[in-house]
C-alpha cells in the first residue's frame, strides 16, 4: 500500500488512505484475510475492541482524542452515499 496509517494526519489523508486500501483490494483483494465486506467489518470491530493491545505491543500510547463519531458517521454514510 502506498499510504501508511502513520502518515494520516488530516481528513484528506484519511480519504487518500481509504482510496489506497480500495486500490489494494482491487489489485490484491483475493489475498486479504478478510476479503468480503462482512468479514472485513467484523475484523474491524474486533481490532477496535483490541486496539489498546496493539498500541501497547507497538510501544505507542492509545490515542485518547480521536473523533470516534466522525469515523462511525463515515462508515454509516458509506452504505448509502453515492
Amino acid at each position: 500500500m502506498t499510504t501508511s496509517p502513520d502518515h494520516v494526519a488530516s481528513r484528506e489523508d484519511l480519504a487518500a488512505f481509504v482510496r489506497s486500501l480500495c486500490s489494494n483490494y482491487i489489485d490484491e483483494g483475493a489475498s486479504w484475510s478478510n476479503a468480503d465486506l462482512s468479514a472485513f467489518l467484523e475484523a474491524l470491530a474486533a481490532w477496535i475492541d483490541d486496539a489498546d493491545g496493539w498500541y501497547s505491543n507497538a510501544g505507542r500510547p492509545m490515542p485518547s482524542n480521536g473523533d470516534w463519531s466522525f469515523f462511525a458517521r463515515a462508515l454509516r454514510a458509506a452504505s448509502v452515499y453515492e
